[in-house]
C-alpha cells in the first residue's frame, strides 16, 4: 500500500492569508451596505434638520445619540443581571491546561520590573514566561542580566531560564513591533494557553489561576479576557483621568460580560487577555497590519470559526484581574484613543462581509451592526454638542429648556447607571475599586460634558488616521504603575 505524503507545514503568513479577510476580501453583502448606508444617511438628515426646524426637534442629533447611548445601557443592565449573585468559580473540567505568559516590550524598563515581580509571585505561576524584547535600546538589557542573570542570546534564540526562576526567558528581537514579537514567541512557547501580558501591566495574584481555570473548564474558549483597572500619574490631571478612565473601565468590562451572554464578545483586551494557542496558530497569529492587532484576531478567529463550524467561543474571566498604565493626560489620552479607533474603523472596514450575516448567529445580526453604528457615534456626539452651543450663541432660547430637560433625564439615567456598574462590579469582582454616592453623581454630571467629548474628540482623529494610514504614535510616558502602590485597590473616591 502507497504511503500518504504528510500535509506540509502551514506556515504563520500562510496561515493569515487563508484566513484574513484583509487579504483575502469576500463580496460586501449588500445587507451591510445597506445598514452602514444607514447610520451615515441618517446623520445627514438629522444634522440638516437643525436648519429647518425649531425647537426640540432641531436638536434631532442629540435625541437619536441619547437614545441610541441609552439603549445601549438598557441592553447592559438586563444582561448583567446574574451578576447579581456572585458567580461560582470555575471548576476545572479533567487535568489543567498547561500556560504561558508573553511579556511584550519596548524601551519599557521602567515598568518591567513590576510586570515580572507580579507574575512570578502569583499563587500559581505559569509554566512559562517569555519577555519578547522588541528591538530595546534603553536599559531592559541590563536589567534582565542584573536581576535574573538573562544573558543575551545568539540572534533569533530564546536564553537560558533565569537563575533561581526555571520559567523565565529572553527573546531580544529586532525592532518589528508588539505583533510580529508576539506572533515568535507564540510559535515557540509551547504551552496550550498563551497569556499576553503588557510591559505595563501588573496581575493580581490569582489572575493566573483564574484564567488556567477558565481554558481548563471549556475546551471550546479560545480567548478571554481578564479585568483591567487604570492607573495613571499622580499629577491632579493623572488622578482626574484615573477617575474618569475607572468609571469607564467598570462600565466597559460588564459590557463585555453582557455581549459575552449573546456569544457575541469581540473586545479583548491585548494588554491581558488569554488565547488558546493552536487556535491562533490556526487563523496566522496577529496581523501586523492592524492598529489593534488583538480586536482584529478576535473577528478573525470567530469568523474562521463559525465558518469551519467549530463552536468557538470567547468570554470575560471576572477572576482575572490587572492594573494598566493608562493616559494621566490629554495628549497622551487623545493618542491612545486615536489609535484605539483607528484600529477599530481599520477592522470593522475588513471585516464588512459579516455585519448583519446571520451565518455568525448574534454576532452578525446584532453586535456587528452596533459596531457599523459605533463608527459614526462620535461624529453624532460632537455634532449634537456643536448644534447646541451654536444655537444657544445665535439666540435660540426655545432650544434650552427642552434640550436641558432631555440631558438633565439622560443624566438621571447615568448616574443610575453608575452606582448599578460599581455594585455589579464589586460583586462580581470582589472589592477592586471604591466609589461613593457623591463620587458616582459628580461623575455623572461632569462627564458628558468633558470626559465624553474628549472621547469623541479621540475618536475623530482615529477617523483621519484610518483615512490617511498614518501609523506613528509617539512616545508613551508610563507614570502611573511607577508611582502608584505595589498592591491593593485603586480608589476612584
Amino acid at each position: 500500500m502507497s504511503q500518504v505524503a504528510p500535509p506540509k507545514p502551514v506556515t504563520l503568513a500562510e496561515a493569515l492569508e487563508a484566513a484574513s479577510p484583509r487579504l483575502s476580501p469576500p463580496p460586501t453583502p449588500l445587507g451591510s451596505l445597506a445598514i452602514h448606508g444607514f447610520v451615515a444617511a441618517l446623520w445627514t438628515v438629522l444634522f440638516a434638520r437643525a436648519f429647518w426646524l425649531d425647537g426640540l426637534l432641531a436638536w434631532s442629533t442629540g435625541l437619536v445619540y441619547v437614545a441610541y447611548d441609552t439603549a445601549l445601557l438598557g441592553f447592559v443592565f438586563w444582561h448583567t443581571m446574574p451578576l447579581r449573585h456572585v458567580p461560582a468559580p470555575v471548576a476545572p473540567c479533567g487535568r489543567s491546561a498547561t500556560l504561558g505568559v508573553i511579556v511584550a516590550a519596548h524601551n519599557e524598563a521602567s515598568v518591567l520590573p513590576l510586570t515580572l515581580l507580579a507574575l512570578l509571585e502569583q499563587a500559581e505561576p505559569p509554566d512559562a514566561i517569555v519577555v519578547a524584547d522588541d528591538g530595546s535600546k534603553d536599559g531592559t538589557a541590563a536589567f534582565l542580566l542584573r536581576a535574573y542573570g538573562l544573558a543575551r542570546p545568539p540572534p533569533g534564540q530564546v536564553s537560558e531560564p533565569a537563575a533561581g526562576h526555571p520559567s523565565l526567558r529572553w527573546l531580544p528581537l529586532p525592532h518589528g513591533g508588539k505583533p510580529q514579537a508576539l506572533n515568535t514567541v507564540l510559535e515557540r512557547i509551547g504551552t496550550e494557553v498563551v497569556l499576553t501580558v503588557d510591559a505595563d501591566t501588573l496581575l493580581e495574584p490569582g489572575a493566573i489561576t483564574a484564567m488556567r481555570r477558565a481554558f481548563s473548564a471549556d475546551p471550546s474558549l479560545v480567548a478571554a479576557t481578564g479585568l483591567l483597572a487604570p492607573v495613571c500619574g499622580p499629577s491632579v490631571g493623572g488622578r482626574l483621568f484615573q477617575w474618569f478612565q475607572t468609571y469607564e473601565y467598570i462600565r466597559n468590562f460588564l459590557s463585555r460580560y453582557a455581549w459575552m451572554r449573546m456569544d457575541s464578545l469581540l473586545l479583548i483586551s491585548g494588554a491581558f487577555a488569554g488565547f488558546r494557542r493552536e487556535a491562533v496558530l490556526a487563523v496566522g497569529g496577529f496581523d501586523p497590519a492592524c492598529l489593534v492587532e488583538d480586536y482584529e484576531l478576535i473577528h478573525r478567529l470567530r469568523r474562521h470559526g463559525a465558518l469551519e463550524n467549530l463552536g468557538w467561543t470567547t468570554g470575560v474571566v471576572g477572576g482575572a484581574r490587572a492594573r494598566t498604565d493608562a493616559p494621566g493626560s490629554v495628549m497622551a489620552f487623545l493618542r491612545q484613543r486615536r489609535r484605539w479607533f483607528g484600529g477599530f474603523l481599520q477592522t470593522q472596514y475588513w471585516y464588512r462581509d459579516m455585519v448583519g450575516n446571520r451565518r455568525y448567529g448574534w454576532l452578525g445580526l446584532l453586535m456587528l451592526p452596533v459596531k457599523a453604528a459605533d463608527t459614526l457615534q462620535p461624529l453624532y456626539g460632537l455634532t449634537a454638542f456643536g448644534l447646541l452651543v451654536v444655537s444657544l450663541a445665535g439666540g435660540r432660547t426655545t432650544l434650552l429648556a427642552p434640550v436641558a430637560g432631555v440631558i438633565g433625564l439622560k443624566i438621571a439615567i447615568d448616574f443610575l447607571f453608575h452606582l448599578w456598574s460599581v455594585h455589579l462590579y464589586r460583586r462580581w469582582a470582589g472589592p477592586t475599586a471604591r466609589v461613593g454616592f457623591g463620587s458616582a453623581l459628580l461623575a455623572s454630571l461632569v462627564e458628558p460634558f468633558s470626559f465624553q467629548l474628549l472621547r469623541h474628540a479621540g475618536a475623530a482623529l482615529g477617523w483621519v488616521t484610518f483615512l490617511t494610514g498614518r501609523r506613528t504614535w509617539g512616545v508613551q510616558q508610563r507614570l502611573g504603575l511607577v508611582a502608584a502602590p505595589a498592591s491593593g485597590s485603586v480608589p476612584i473616591e
